[in-house]
């Protein structure tokens, strides 16, 4: 009897093969051909499970944040039973920064999608920015909760606070890349500011 075909298994090996060859090169310079003979199979085959680079390149993108996914709830599991909520944020936060190889390949990766669906039309044409979004709205909720529970210093603004924390986390992250500054000097800075988010009680607990 012929073994029969995991579809889905078989487009995941595929994008994380993607993953592993842009990682490498970039993904502007990856093709198809590069994606299926890191994968191991014919070209044909990567055509028939994605038809167009474009195609391959959302669902590498989907994959990329699905495995973002399963490294924060990693990162809260490890956090406790009930993290509070300065946990929460810094597990988010915290799990963006490029600290190993597979956060590095993540922020790499991540923003040069971006930079892509600023001139791919097909890629642009996408809901590229729902993943941001999300962020942005989980930790807002998270501070509001905070706030809530009169954890967070007078007069922080929620909304605000996290779009300036993401955009703080992505900014570090970069410069984390370059070699400007060590995964650890740049987890200093966001503890730093934490610090002034927070009341004293909550980040002692």
């Amino acid at each position: 009897m012929p073994k029969r075909v995991d579809h889905a298994e078989r487009r995941t090996e595929i994008a994380e093969a993607l993953v592993r060859v842009a990682g490498r090169r970039g993904l502007h310079a990856v093709g198809m051909r590069d994606v299926a003979a890191e994968a191991g199979v014919s070209l044909r085959l990567v055509q028939y499970y994605f038809e167009t680079k474009e195609k391959l390149l959302l669902f590498g993108l989907e994959h990329l944040t699905g495995k973002f996914g399963e490294r924060l709830a990693a990162r809260i599991r490890a956090a406790g039973d009930e993290p509070g909520p300065r946990a929460m944020v810094e597990a988010l936060l915290m799990t963006a920064l490029p600290a190993d190889e597979e956060s590095r390949v993540f922020h790499h990766l991540y923003t040069s999608y971006a930079v892509l669906a600023v001139t791919d039309r097909t890629l642009a044409a996408q809901p590229f920015i729902k993943d941001p979004d999300a962020a942005e709205g989980a930790l807002t909720a998270i501070l509001r909760q905070a706030q809530a529970a009169d954890l967070l210093q007078p007069g922080v603004d929620a909304q605000s606070t996290a779009v300036g924390l993401l955009a703080m986390s992505a900014g570090l992250g970069t410069s984390i890349l370059v070699g400007q500054r060590s995964a650890e000097s740049a987890a200093a800075v966001l503890d730093d500011h934490l610090d002034r988010i927070f009341r004293r009680a909550d980040a002692a607990g």
